[in-house]
């Protein structure tokens, strides 16, 4: 039973291919708009997942700076250390004394004889700390907010405005994406069914005939179905290629800016697991779009 299945399903595979040759032109614009469909939500996906990853290599990692009180004992350093160390989302910190940051300050803004002349050393002992994950804008503002809760603390600084910024435009971006793919999508569908209408018209007499001598639903419908996900997947592969050629020829263009700014440049393409689910995808809307064709047209194809 499995082998007649099989058997069945093999053989409306390879008329199938053998329809797609049949009408090469046909196929190939078809084909050609349902991968220039995919390649513009893929590419700009793909896009933002690289300025991500770009972003973290160009950007300094920001720092959260701990300001201590001014009449601070080396107890409360101790027992700073202590409670940083059993934060989570402390990366590393160190420890700046007032004598330190005052030295530096001298030898940076260049402000030694009038920073000499004062009675006192005017700038508290502070620690420097990394945070794990600045992206998570909510984990930095809670770390933020307890230890400015600790006594010994005087102030928190902490700039994570960039941070919230390129997490809004990465937002947004995906949104937009998802609109895209969502209005691109229903259109393959559309595509789709018109072209397995017009194959439904003419294959009317054989459709009529199949009916006739005794074939089922199933059986009708199974070739349209076949060639509706092989042009979906078809054009999935032609969106990835697009999508390759693209980030090569983008890539040869970047190693000028490697050379100028001594990054890691590189536009990484699609993941083996995006690329599945592309091909997938696309397979699956040329599969819906052809069975929604049937649905609606094959019924009306009735034997005289």
């Amino acid at each position: 039973m499995i082998r007649v299945w099989v058997a069945q399903h093999g053989v409306v595979f390879i008329q199938t291919l053998r329809r797609l040759v049949a009408s090469p032109l046909t196929s190939l614009l078809s084909i050609l708009i349902i991968g220039i469909a995919f390649s513009l939500p893929v590419g700009i996906y793909l896009f933002l997942e690289n300025l991500q990853v770009l972003s973290g290599q160009a950007m300094v990692k920001p720092q959260m700076s701990l300001f201590l009180k001014q009449d601070a004992a080396q107890q409360d350093f101790e027992n700073l250390r202590q409670r940083l160390a059993t934060q989570e989302e402390v990366e590393q910190f160190v420890f700046v004394s007032k004598e330190q940051a005052l030295l530096q300050l001298q030898q940076d803004a260049g402000l030694g004889d009038v920073l000499r002349s004062l009675k006192r050393n005017p700038l508290p002992d502070a620690f420097i700390i990394d945070v794990k994950d600045t992206r998570r804008t909510d984990t930095t503002e809670r770390l933020k907010t307890v230890i400015q809760g600790w006594p010994e603390i005087e102030h928190v600084q902490f700039d994570f405005v960039w941070s919230k910024r390129l997490n809004a435009i990465l937002n947004f971006g995906h949104v937009i994406v998802m609109m895209l793919f969502v209005l691109l999508s229903a259109g393959v569908v559309a595509v789709m069914f018109n072209t397995i209408r017009l194959q439904i018209l003419t294959k009317r007499d054989e459709i009529e005939l199949s009916r006739l001598i005794g074939a089922t639903d199933g059986f009708i419908q199974r070739p349209f179905l076949y060639f509706g996900a092989m042009q979906g997947l078809a054009g999935g592969m032609v969106a990835w290629l697009v999508i390759a050629l693209t980030l090569q020829i983008s890539n040869t263009e970047l190693e000028v800016l490697v050379e100028l700014y001594a990054l890691k440049l590189h536009l990484r393409h699609l993941a083996i697991g995006d690329s599945v689910s592309l091909l997938l995808f696309s397979t699956c809307l040329g599969w819906l779009g052809a069975r929604l064709s049937v649905a609606i047209h094959l019924w009306r194809v009735q034997p005289n």
